[in-house]
């Protein structure tokens, strides 16, 4: 590097990767680091839907066994499910499929870097690159790592590789002692769980008002959506759309207030999300809607409105279907 005043002018050095496991996570990631520029060799796909995510979100990248894909790599990218990440470590360390030297990371919220001794004690340089996000395993996810938290586990040296890996994808690298990673994990599951036993509790409010097809029969929906891995989550759990389809619904403009399926068109938690009144807000917005005194965000016709409600001082949560009758 010639010298310079300001060393950090000049890009850091493209890598040469290799994706094992191309879900969800996988291959967006992978996308997103090859936007940031580096090279992605290979990957791994194992399900139809993994070959065709692999297709559409790394065009020209050939789809090959492991061992190939992590043969003479700078960086390995395991993004396997939690319950066969150290089964995968295991047996690369086994038949020393990985150069020393080569930066090894995984993306699980459940582990830090001890799940990846097998490979580090090889010599291999041991990274964990967390993104708090819901992934849909489409190209809109790419968009929404921008600012999305990575919780970021490594030894200190370490460290300033793995927050520019961050930053380079758009990310906030968030940092994560390896004795924290388990509090970490539990604080997070805790927040999902809560919101997939709202889900449940919302699916069977809705078949007991004798709702079986939302997107039908809802003119208008009011959601909760703090975070926009919420709005996703919902937007499936209500039925307003089949499981994994949220991005398409999002992207074809159906819950635009001119869409077929209005939802927040009051503006959610950006038009206005009162501390303490945070959930009922929804309730009060359905129920103008269906009176026909929405103002300027009324949606023509609205009769049967749903509003999931979240938070406030009470902590409300639950779903409402809300009638003009």
């Amino acid at each position: 590097m010639a010298e310079s005043d300001e060393p950090w002018t000049e890009k850091p050095p493209r890598l040469d990767i290799g994706v094992v496991g191309t879900g969800r996570a996988g291959s967006v990631l992978g996308a997103a680091l090859k936007r940031a520029g580096h090279n992605i060799r290979a990957c791994t796909a194992v399900s139809d839907i993994s070959k065709l995510r692999a297709e559409s979100l790394l065009p020209g990248v050939p789809v090959t066994s492991i061992d190939e894909a992590v043969k003479d790599r700078d960086l390995i990218l395991l993004t396997v499910p939690d319950d066969v990440l150290g089964q995968v470590v295991t047996g690369l360390a086994a038949t020393n499929a990985v150069s020393p030297g080569t930066f090894v990371m995984h993306a699980s919220g459940r582990y830090g870097i001890e799940i990846l001794r097998p490979l580090t004690q090889q010599g291999c340089l041991p990274l964990a690159l967390h993104p708090v996000m819901t992934f849909t395993g489409t190209s809109i996810d790419l968009n929404r790592l921008s600012a999305c938290p990575f919780g970021i586990t490594t030894v200190q040296t370490l460290r300033p590789v793995a927050e520019t890996l961050v930053v380079e994808i758009g990310g906030e690298p968030i940092w994560v002692p390896e004795e924290n990673r388990g509090l970490y994990h539990a604080a997070l599951t805790f927040g999902a769980n809560n919101l997939m036993t709202l889900v449940t509790q919302t699916t069977e409010l809705l078949e007991a008002a004798g709702i079986t097809n939302p997107r039908r029969q809802l003119d208008v929906v009011e959601v909760q959506e703090p975070y926009s891995c919420f709005e996703l989550s919902y937007y499936e759990s209500l039925g307003l759309c089949s499981p994994g389809g949220a991005a398409d619904l999002i992207t074809s403009g159906a819950t635009l207030r001119s869409g077929d399926i209005p939802v927040n068109a009051s503006g959610g938690c950006l038009g206005a999300n009162p501390i303490g009144a945070a959930g009922l807000i929804r309730l009060i917005e359905a129920a103008m809607q269906v009176t026909g005194r929405a103002g300027e965000h009324q949606i023509p016709g609205a009769k049967l409105a749903g509003a999931q409600t979240g938070g406030g001082w009470a902590n409300l949560r639950g779903f409402a279907v809300v009638s003009a009758d």
